[in-house]
């Protein structure tokens, strides 16, 4: 796969799945428009990026939250590249809890950066992925479809983005967008570390995640990120309205 004269903006870019995403396009000569809220990180990962191919991405430090930054990430985008070919929507964060010992606070949190926010920035960047005959990959779970107690804001949150992916899809297929989702089961990212857990308890959570996944290990972030470049390359030109499963067989049981 090649990228070459690709524009391809990545949200939650500065760790994580967004960080491995950024590095294996920019390996395969993309133009990357990078989001993040950690102005430090963010420009770290795209000096790396840089070093792959020589091709400088642009940093945009912001919060995909907030409207008037969702309504800077595309202009900047469009001004600097003059195009858009690929959105990844990428950023979202954890909460834990479920109806008895979670928050409306909570809710409204995880349901703003994981859904409303690529519901809008979606909606802003349409216009220029119609121009190019672009994509949209979101990055959503295997929690979307496999009940759990520990998250459900972040459950429902990805579910809803998985219904999100297909409706859309649907909507823009006249117009020659693809929109497609890539649904990782556990990936040892720095998401976990939000969720309040001591270095010791983390660990202990992830033995018992990956010990109870049929083939014993986790997804690696080099794996989504494949995922995501075949869902946004031309080889993926007939796959729209999908949600593409990586989990090491968790959701198997």
């Amino acid at each position: 796969m090649d990228f070459n004269d690709k524009v391809i903006l990545i949200t939650g870019a500065s760790s994580g799945l967004g960080a491995a995403t950024a590095i294996y396009l920019s390996k395969l000569s993309a133009q990357l428009a990078l989001v993040g809220r950690k102005d430090p990180n963010l420009k770290r990962i795209a000096l790396y990026c840089e070093k792959s191919k020589g091709i400088k991405p642009l940093a945009i430090t912001a919060d995909v939250t907030e409207e008037l930054d969702a309504e800077r990430i595309i202009k900047e985008t469009v001004d600097h590249f003059g195009k858009l070919d690929v959105l990844v929507n990428n950023a979202g964060v954890i909460g834990m809890g479920g109806v008895k010992n979670s928050s409306m606070e909570t809710y409204d949190t995880v349901m703003n950066t994981n859904m409303r926010s690529v519901y809008h920035l979606t909606m802003l960047a349409t216009p220029h992925l119609i121009s190019s005959k672009g994509c949209i990959v979101n990055v959503s779970c295997i929690a979307s479809s496999k009940p759990s107690t520990m998250a459900l804001a972040y459950n429902i949150s990805k579910a809803a983005l998985d219904h999100f992916t297909k409706c859309v899809a649907l909507e823009l297929a006249p117009d020659g967008v693809r929109v497609n989702s890539v649904n990782p089961g556990f990936v040892k990212t720095n998401l976990l570390k939000g969720i309040g857990l001591t270095d010791d308890q983390l660990a202990l959570f992830v033995a018992n995640v990956v010990g109870n996944m049929p083939m014993k290990k986790a997804v690696e972030g080099d794996e989504v990120a494949a995922l995501i470049a075949f869902l946004a390359s031309d080889k993926a030109k007939s796959i729209t309205g999908s949600n593409y499963i990586l989990d090491g067989g968790s959701s198997l049981r």
